[in-house]
């Protein structure tokens, strides 16, 4: 098999959902930290951190896809953010767990149905079968459009 037909995923828990973001897109990964509100930001923007000197965005994919948040009781010290790395720009988005890293085949990713929790399938790269469930893989460069991160960024 040629590597090219192999990939990673960082997969993670939003609600009750398992999701995945290619790992060449991951930056890294974060504990919560207290976000600064940012004013007239999308209702979606959490607020920024700064992560060692840098100023980072972070948006709640649970607003933006209108997803329910884990209880409080079940989100544990592996909630906080993905670091992303979108066409040079950092974003953080706030995750309720962190799962594992996962190897995924080309071919057993597949198309994502038209609606999945709400999330429209413009956001969806595809789906993947897993033992009794499935693995939705996010496109982070169409979770956010152009004219989104400029504004996430100019915001800041």
């Amino acid at each position: 098999m040629a590597i090219e037909d192999q990939f990673q995923l960082v997969t993670f828990q939003l609600g009750e959902e398992l999701y995945g973001v290619n790992i060449m897109d991951v930056k890294e990964i974060v504990r919560l930290q207290d976000v600064r509100v940012i004013p007239n930001a999308p209702y979606y923007v959490e607020g920024i951190i700064n992560l060692r000197g840098e100023i980072i965005p972070i948006i709640d994919l649970h607003k933006r896809f209108r997803i329910k948040p884990l209880p409080k009781a079940e989100v544990d010290f592996d909630g906080g953010f993905i670091i992303l790395n979108i066409d040079n720009n950092k974003i953080g988005i706030i995750i309720d767990k962190i799962a594992r890293v996962v190897p995924v085949k080309r071919e057993d990713v597949k198309d994502p149905p038209q609606m999945i929790s709400g999330i429209g399938s413009e956001y969806i790269e595809g789906v993947i079968r897993e033992e009794n469930a499935y693995l939705v893989m996010l496109n982070t460069r169409k979770l956010f459009n152009a004219n989104e991160l400029m504004k996430i960024i100019d915001n800041q």
